[in-house]
């Protein structure tokens, strides 16, 4: 993605590189020759240095390249294998190639795209719980959502009316004086997704606006015969992004443990057995789940800090504000994935849960979820080993077949 996004950035034609500079960027993406870069380094102004760096050795034969093992080689080995001759640089383009924000964009673009799948994964997965705890569909009810019209939370809120029609578990019980409302992870579910939704479509024009931009320094004003020196590199527009989105996935994260808590607790599921297990007193069933999901939740949390308020000055003072956009795209990706683990947790007890109450049935939507996971993850009957299962979850979750399994019932999901 990096290589990609900076191929991109030079040809633009602000950047003062040749033609051949751009072109054996694309031959090495088209090859997938993919450059080693490290992680660690960038301040996020001056861009992201180090990085950049990192992804542009290979043209000039130094640095190393990913292997398909998973290892690294040198990066003249793999140039001189394609038939690739590394590029002898002319005035400006080693500057060119390592003066923008690409490090921290490509983190955080790829970090992106998994949290919008993550958002309907989330409506599914809490839909599987809501009907699960003989929870309401009331609250979701297109009349208060016109109410409160934030685009985010209609959204998710269109997709639980979806994903909870024709329950038969829902109907068992619609008329039922056992509760008047729901606890708030089940019934502020559309709020507190939504959020994380509306956060993403910022970051999403935040991140277009930037890949499209041209953050080098100097830059070439050829319509002008001019160059200039400017800040195009600072990173912060897309730091703060990163820090907002790592913020709204730790509350989709924290919202899904606690209505994984409640499916648990006999006081709070609606006559379910303890920890979802029959024989809880000999079996500890999923309370480990939780228990994981409760530490997941946590490190999040720690990982949410914004790195974009700190600065520490380089340069001899020159560089004396730095956006560490790169730390915030990183946290940003370590939480989406630890999000995607809280959520696959839910999950696996939800349809625990929904298969208990047989010989209800749940509706289409969420038989599909539970169905999709059955394919992967037996129903427990006793303690076993739960890392299989849980890994397979993931996998569901992260891969997106759990939501391609209910999207071909209900058909595409907002």
């Amino acid at each position: 993605a990096m290589l990609l996004l900076r191929a991109h950035v030079l040809a633009l034609g602000h950047s003062g590189v040749r033609a051949e500079v751009i072109e054996l960027m694309v031959e090495m993406l088209n090859r997938d020759i993919i450059p080693a870069v490290p992680e660690q380094g960038s301040l996020g102004a001056s861009g992201d240095l180090a990085p950049l760096a990192g992804l542009a050795l290979p043209l000039i034969g130094l640095g190393r390249l990913l292997t398909g093992d998973g290892v690294t080689e040198p990066a003249a080995d793999g140039l001189g294998r394609a038939g690739l001759r590394p590029l002898e640089l002319q005035a400006k383009e080693g500057l060119a190639l390592v003066n923008g924000t690409q490090g921290m964009l490509a983190i955080g673009t790829l970090a992106l795209i998994r949290s919008e799948q993550l958002a309907r994964a989330a409506d599914v997965i809490a839909a599987m719980t809501i009907e699960a705890s003989l929870g309401t569909d009331a609250p979701f009810d297109e009349r208060l959502q016109r109410l409160r019209p934030h685009p985010g939370q209609a959204a998710s809120a269109t997709n639980l009316r979806v994903l909870l029609d024709a329950s038969p578990i829902r109907e068992s019980h619609r008329a039922s004086p056992h509760l008047v409302q729901d606890a708030y992870s089940l019934r502020c579910a559309p709020q507190v997704h939504g959020a994380t939704r509306d956060t993403c479509r910022h970051v999403r024009e935040v991140l277009a606006i930037e890949a499209n931009s041209v953050s080098d320094n100097p830059i070439v004003l050829v319509e002008d015969d001019d160059v200039q020196s400017g800040g195009n590199f600072h990173g912060m527009p897309v730091a703060v992004a990163m820090d907002a989105l790592a913020l709204s996935l730790v509350s989709l994260a924290s919202i899904s443990d606690r209505r994984l808590y409640r499916l648990l607790d006999p006081k709070t599921s609606n006559g379910l057995p303890p920890f979802l297990i029959p024989e809880s007193g000999l079996n500890s069933g999923f309370m480990l789940i939780q228990y994981t999901a409760a530490s997941i939740v946590s490190e999040c949390k720690s990982l949410a800090h914004p790195a974009s308020v700190d600065s520490i000055p380089s340069s001899a003072g020159q560089e004396d504000h730095v956006s560490m956009g790169m730390t915030s795209a990183r946290h940003a990706r370590e939480i989406v994935g630890n999000a995607e683990t809280v959520l696959a947790l839910e999950a696996l007890a939800a349809a625990q849960a929904l298969d208990l109450r047989d010989p209800l049935e749940p509706g289409p939507a969420t038989r599909a979820a539970v169905q999709a996971i059955r394919g992967r993850v037996p129903f427990v009957e006793h303690d076993r080993e739960f890392g299989p299962d849980i890994e397979a979850a993931v996998e569901l979750v992260h891969g997106g077949t759990l939501v391609e399994a209910v999207e071909a019932v209900t058909g595409p999901l907002h």
